[in-house]
């Protein structure tokens, strides 16, 4: 296991990796960009690594000796909401959607541009602890939007009357994200790296059932959608100013 670069309040990232090569540039790209990394060879080592300290986002290589990538990523992401950037020789797509479907935040193929690698890494860290709830925030206390209140801890949406709106499990997680990413255009990968609501299908289709569904529960015109908009070649962006309750 080697570690190098950054400072104790750098992000830590860790490279599960076994080709050497690869590792040694992740390990020196990560130092060049101010961050400190810890490269391992296999899941088992991986699981060594983190019974040991914290880290702030993975780096998984899909194919490894033992236990492949994306057995691992399905358990990690079992484990908990920890950014895990796919790095794979896999150039299909259906891999992609699959490392995706099991809970992969991003998805890339090797050979990669390093500095668009970082430029990802980077988005993800600013998704998760390094940008994404204001300092001070408990991410359980609940969300309000235009009146609405979504409840992450009960899991319950409650409309501007006081009354429970029922969800299913997708639409609870696509509005989950919307709120906790509002104003901000996500595109469908991201949609269902955040929700895993794409299992029944392409990721274009089953994000915009869900989507469409959830906005005939929260939309006042389904017509003109106000809150949940469709950004053109983007995605969708929720444009309703979100707010927590004490």
């Amino acid at each position: 296991m080697a570690t190098k670069g950054g400072t104790n309040d750098s992000p830590h990232l860790l490279v599960v990796e076994d080709d050497e090569e690869i590792a040694s540039m992740l390990i020196e790209l990560a130092r060049d960009n101010g961050f400190e990394a810890t490269s391992v060879i296999s899941g088992g080592a991986m699981d060594e690594a983190l019974q040991q300290r914290r880290f702030d986002l993975i780096i998984l290589d899909g194919m490894l000796p033992g236990e492949d990538g994306f057995s691992i990523c399905r358990r990690l992401r079992a484990a908990g909401p920890m950014p895990i950037l796919m790095l794979t020789a896999l150039r299909d797509e259906i891999d992609r959607i699959i490392g995706l479907e099991l809970g992969a935040d991003d998805y890339v193929t090797k050979p990669f541009n390093s500095r668009e690698l970082m430029a990802r890494v980077k988005a993800l860290l600013r998704r998760a602890s390094y940008g994404g709830e204001p300092a001070g925030d408990d991410p359980s206390k609940p969300l309000t939007f235009a009146d609405w209140t979504i409840d992450p801890k009960t899991r319950q949406v409650i409309d501007p009357e006081g009354a429970e709106v029922v969800m299913t499990t997708a639409e609870f997680d696509l509005l989950l994200a919307f709120c906790q990413n509002p104003n901000r255009i996500l595109t469908r990968e991201q949609l269902l790296s955040m929700t895993h609501a794409g299992s029944a299908g392409p990721v274009e289709r089953s994000v915009d059932a869900h989507i469409s569904r959830l906005r005939q529960k929260i939309e006042p015109n389904l017509k003109e959608p106000s809150l949940i908009k469709t950004v053109r070649l983007g995605g969708y962006m929720f444009a309703a100013k979100v707010g927590r309750l004490p």
